[in-house]
């Protein structure tokens, strides 16, 4: 690494410093950061072992519960054991590699989750909408094909933020990132070149995949509502009704935290650790509550999990 006319080519390490304006309190706010991944890891985690070993739950919604379960443990493995590093042992260098690797996971699981939530609304559109229909079209082999897509769709999507950020940032201003993970808008403001591709693409692959998502899943709850609605028993419809609860709940936390990330680029008047404060609960959040949501909603884990939990106290 060298500097030229006061920029630095290609810098091999970056430094995150964490949440500019709150660097006296880092500390603090790192334990209800490190209570929240534990929680989340804890919850996602008997998740997967409750759908792994309930016969009854090898059903479609509870499989893309699960796909959803391992995807929160890997987005909140790829930020808080950094961020705690930051916060607690002031290891705030980061390779700018590695930097870029970190940066590419997250946003490649942050649309992997949304297209999981969109595959969750499609499978309780047909479940309710054409129930006839719903274990022909729902196969094993089709929610094998749907993961294999939502995880494809992701990452090359997410790719060339990490290309045209290597291959046409080559000067930047300073290698001290202000936040406290690898975020692509986060960096690229560090260059002292023309960022306006990189800013753009950014933009795109946000509207192109979260754009697509919300609109595929109000559209398909908007004729699932109709469905449910114009069922002649109240009784069918509240069950109907009921199995879309959680998911409802799920999809509002995910994309209402996501709104309120954007003012990420968009305020300009908001202070920063605001902005880095709002970045880092848009990731933490749903892993803690998704869990949480679904085992309150769904009998079935909420009785598994008892017995779980009952049998241990018992022997």
């Amino acid at each position: 690494m060298f500097k030229l006319n006061g920029t630095i080519f290609m810098p091999q390490l970056l430094t995150l410093i964490g949440i500019p304006g709150l660097e006296s309190i880092q500390f603090w706010i790192g334990i209800p950061f490190c209570a929240m991944y534990i929680i989340a890891i804890f919850g996602n985690s008997l998740l997967l072992v409750i759908i792994k070993t309930e016969r009854s739950l090898q059903e479609p919604m509870y499989l893309f519960l699960a796909m959803l379960g391992a995807t929160d443990i890997a987005l909140s493995t790829c930020i808080l054991p950094k961020m705690l590093g930051i916060f607690w042992f002031h290891l705030q260098e980061i390779y700018f590699e590695a930097c870029l690797l970190q940066m590419w996971l997250i946003h490649t699981l942050q649309c992997i989750e949304s297209g999981i939530l969109l595959a969750m609304a499609l499978d309780r559109f047909v479940a309710i909408c054409d129930p006839l229909r719903h274990a022909t079209i729902f196969t094993h082999q089709l929610l094998t094909q749907i993961g294999v897509a939502v995880t494809l769709r992701a990452a090359v999507l997410a790719a060339p933020c990490l290309i045209l950020i290597k291959c046409r940032l080559k000067f930047y201003r300073t290698s001290v990132v202000s936040h406290t993970y690898c975020e692509h808008m986060a960096i690229v403001k560090l260059a002292a070149e023309d960022i306006h591709i990189n800013k753009a693409y950014g933009l795109f692959v946000a509207f192109s995949i979260l754009g697509f998502d919300i609109i595929l899943i109000t559209l398909s709850y908007i004729r699932i509502f109709i469905t449910v609605f114009n069922l002649p028993q109240k009784e069918a419809r509240l069950k109907a009704f009921n199995t879309c609860i959680a998911h409802i709940c799920v999809f509002l936390e995910f994309y209402l935290l996501g709104f309120f990330f954007f003012t990420h680029r968009f305020g300009l008047h908001i202070p920063s650790y605001i902005h880095i404060l709002l970045s880092n609960l848009y990731l933490l959040v749903p892993p803690l509550l998704n869990p949480i949501v679904y085992g309150v909603k769904t009998k079935q884990i909420r009785d598994r999990a008892s017995k779980i939990f009952y049998s241990k106290d018992a022997s």
